[in-house]
């Protein structure tokens, strides 16, 4: 498969490395240098673009893809205000969009964990939750994507909780707090804690190093490769 990579810092280079470990050809890599390449015809044979670049840059990634007729693999997270006018276009333009805000296999095992665990706890009001996540001190965004997307997990399925909020901010007692610490090179970790006056339950996630994201993205561009619409890890995974 002919391969674009958008955005070439250390998770471009992880991507690079496994998708030519896995016979797949990269045909052209942009950066901030020569954003211009993506009129370019190496850019346009590409079968699929992978893209995690910044929440700066990332819509406009988006629209040079669709534009070129190239399917895109976005794990940019930052950027989700434009949701909605992505996935207009995408659809009414039959163009290929698939998402994740992290694309590691087990984390999406864990995004599932966490509605089960949501519905459970629904019922026994004396828990609260609360949830944290640590990333290296070079991620742009706070909370983390995985960290909102897990936060949306609990709230469809806690009728009760109204929303999320940056713990130390003003808020609402019924809004779920979620604290966003940065140190070190931390791939990332993400724990939810439900705590009562007697006990605490808690499930956590912890990446160990960058290579199950790349994986994970090299996986959906071959699944998102050949097919239209606005996809997700749901659509590949199938939970």
């Amino acid at each position: 498969m002919r391969i674009a990579l958008i955005g070439y810092g250390k998770m471009g280079k992880a991507i690079e490395r496994i998708a030519l470990e896995r016979g797949h050809t990269i045909v052209s890599v942009i950066d901030i240098a020569n954003k211009g390449d993506f009129a370019s015809e190496a850019f346009r044979s590409a079968e699929v673009a992978i893209e995690f670049t910044t929440p700066g840059t990332a819509v406009d990634n988006y629209l040079q893809c669709f534009a070129a007729g190239v399917p895109v693999v976005s794990g940019t997270t930052g950027w989700l205000d434009r949701w909605d006018e992505i996935r207009q276009i995408c659809i009414a333009c039959n163009h290929t969009f698939f998402y994740a805000s992290n694309f590691s296999i087990g984390v999406n095992i864990f995004f599932a964990l966490n509605k089960y665990l949501a519905r459970v706890m629904n019922r026994f009001p004396a828990y609260e939750a609360h949830l944290t996540e640590i990333h290296h001190i070079h991620k742009a965004d706070a909370p983390s994507g995985t960290a909102i997307t897990l936060a949306e997990g609990i709230l469809e399925n806690m009728p009760h909780k109204t929303g999320w909020r940056l713990a130390g901010t003003d808020g609402l007692p019924s809004e779920l707090p979620i604290q966003a610490i940065r140190e070190g090179e931390v791939p990332g970790t993400h724990e939810i804690v439900y705590e009562s006056d007697i006990d605490s339950i808690c499930i956590r996630h912890e990446a160990k190093s960058r290579e199950g994201f790349a994986l994970g993205a090299v996986i959906a561009a071959e699944f998102a490769a050949g097919r239209k619409g606005f996809l997700g890890m749901n659509d590949m995974l199938t939970f």
